[in-house]
């Protein structure tokens, strides 16, 4: 048997991609993100494993070494690739986790789905963990994984994060197997939320559903202390920072500003399609000020960049219709020969372009329904060095809480986004220098590896059984 790893993440996704060599040989590459960039220097000082889906059906590909990680993928059934995670995972939990935007869908075979696939995933993590390890899975689709593991590996330190928001009890109570759900995430030491409500609704639920007692953020379980905490999560700011300054990003960001007839006002929206960004509102709130003349087809431009997402899932597909029906109302009624309203781009970017676009945006416009944090808004930040700039930004993301100086504004509301645009359009340069700049600061000093450092010393704390008060000092 392979050398068992002291460090394991466990994710639905691995952190490679599978690309095909000119000479047509198959290889394996990491894949640009957040988590495997915060994670890498954990992973390969500890001689880490990577447990996560490889893509594709059918059986997965031998375990392998990749930038000094270990790569273990599990596989998945076309049939459960349709369950596990298209149904009970997309269809079931997010939406329900994200305030019920759309209406969940709830169905047995679909739960039989996840439970097998977690199983699954647990086995993989308890067979390449050493003796002692600390496992840390990640996120909504493998809530059943941390209890699951524990009881096949009691010696464990086992941390839990949840990248999305967590509900409220009223609206987790609809989940069919919700004791079994809330019983998976207590198998955890440390279960990490983006905000401290989320943590709350947490522990009141532990109370509510299975009568555990609590003390502050402590739940007492099976004779053993699980703690809840807030963990909001970040982007490599320098790295954004470095890419922004880059001199071909700089000129494409003039380009692009060239390409759109160089504008006064550049609006910019960059969101995978999901019904939980509120892309659509966001439209009709411009296509009101368009109506109202308080901006004007010439003078300001949107530019709503919207990347293809679960495709296969009904309720995006009738989001993607209703988008482009909205974008098609708005060029029709505003736009002139050459000069659309709106520049509507149903497509993925890569970093560069991401970073050029947003070097050229005069105001970022993120405004979901709800969010578990959005790191475009820091991105769009990080991106923006001396030069201004303005978020408009949905209270209801998590990075509202710590992005106080954007504009922020209650999506539901139509007039106080119109006036949250308007205010971010009309402010004097000197002002949006002054609010970037607060927000910069706090993102140098709060980055991706800040917040997996922040998370890891805590599961240490919380495993060892001490109070950790300091961890939840430190994550607040």
């Amino acid at each position: 048997m392979a050398e068992r790893s002291s460090f394991v993440v466990v994710a639905n996704r691995l952190p490679v991609d599978e690309v095909t060599t000119p000479d047509g040989e198959r290889q394996w590459r990491t894949s640009p993100g957040g988590l495997v960039t915060a994670l890498h220097p954990v992973l390969t000082e500890h001689g880490g494993t990577w447990i996560g889906w490889a893509g594709g059906t059918g059986e997965a590909p031998e375990p392998f070494d990749l930038e000094g990680i270990h790569i273990h993928p599990v596989p998945l059934s076309a049939d459960e690739l349709e369950r596990y995670y298209e149904g009970q995972s997309n269809a079931t939990i997010w939406p329900l986790y994200h305030d019920a935007v759309e209406t969940p869908v709830y169905k047995r075979r679909w739960r039989e789905a996840y439970r097998s696939v977690n199983q699954r995933f647990a086995q993989a993590a308890a067979e390449v963990a050493a003796d002692g390890a600390t496992v840390w899975v990640q996120d909504y689709q493998l809530q059943l994984v941390p209890a699951m593991l524990r009881e096949l590996r009691p010696d464990l330190k086992i941390g839990f994060f949840l990248h999305i928001p967590f509900p409220p009890i009223e609206l987790f109570m609809q989940m069919p197997f919700r004791a079994e759900v809330l019983r998976g995430l207590l198998g955890a030491d440390l279960v990490g939320f983006q905000q401290r409500l989320a943590a709350q609704n947490f522990v009141r639920l532990a109370r509510h559903l299975l009568g555990l007692r609590y003390e502050g953020q402590s739940i007492q379980v099976d004779g053993r202390k699980v703690k809840a905490g807030a963990f909001p999560i970040s982007i490599d700011t320098r790295e954004m920072e470095r890419l922004a300054a880059d001199p071909k990003v700089q000129a494409r960001a003039k380009e692009i500003r060239a390409e759109l007839g160089d504008p006064k006002t550049i609006i910019l929206g960059v969101d995978r399609l999901d019904y939980t960004k509120g892309i659509e509102l966001r439209l009709k709130a411009f296509r009101e000020l368009l109506a109202d003349g308080k901006l004007k087809v010439g003078d300001a431009v949107m530019v709503q960049v919207a990347t293809p997402s679960r495709e296969r899932v009904e309720h995006y597909q009738s989001l993607r219709v209703k988008v482009e029906r909205e974008v098609g109302r708005i060029n029709g009624e505003f736009g002139r020969v050459g000069v659309p309203a709106v520049h509507y781009l149903h497509q993925s970017y890569s970093k560069q372009e991401l970073a050029a676009l947003y070097v050229a945006a005069d105001v970022m416009m993120v405004t979901p329904l709800r969010d578990g944090m959005n790191l475009v808004a820091k991105e769009y930040v990080a991106c923006r060095a001396d030069t201004g700039g303005a978020l408009v930004l949905s209270e209801f993301a998590g990075a509202a809480t710590e992005m106080r100086q954007s504009f922020l504004c209650n999506p539901h509301d139509p007039d106080g986004v119109k006036d949250a645009l308007m205010r971010a359009v009309a402010a004097e340069p000197a002002e949006l220098k002054r609010r970037m700049r607060v927000m910069q600061r706090h993102l140098r000093t709060h980055d991706v590896a800040q917040w997996a450092q922040t998370f890891l010393e805590a599961l240490e704390v919380a495993a060892e059984g001490r109070a950790p008060e300091s961890a939840e000092a430190q994550s607040t």
